[in-house]
């Protein structure tokens, strides 16, 4: 039995031997199988809900300057500007708008 694959113009979906079927939906099989595999075959490391790689190029909006990941992972500092920008569903929202700028606590 041959596949039909048709892209569909404008939409993030593909119509398959005649099903019209969600890109996400066809691609989650395959992120789930690797996020899998790589926990196997790397049990010491922790998978984040960003990963590393990611990290290592986003940068604050306003600043330019990179952001660190919060102790409870519910954010990304900026290490200059200390606004923090939330992350949601495991997607960080780096909208100036979004950030709240926090206060840097001193030890006396």
């Amino acid at each position: 039995m041959r596949s039909t694959v048709k892209t569909i113009p404008g939409r993030a979906s593909e119509i398959v031997n005649g099903r019209e079927l969600e890109v996400a939906d066809q691609r989650r099989p395959l992120v789930e199988c690797l996020l899998a595999d790589r926990a196997a075959n790397h049990p010491e490391e922790e998978l984040l809900s960003i990963p590393k790689f990611a990290l290592d190029i986003l940068v604050c909006p306003l600043c330019k300057t990179r952001v660190e990941l919060l102790a409870d992972e519910s954010g990304l500092k900026c290490v200059s500007c200390r606004r923090v920008y939330p992350i949601r569903d495991d997607i960080p929202v780096m909208l100036p708008e979004e950030a709240t700028v926090v206060e840097e606590t001193r030890n006396k």
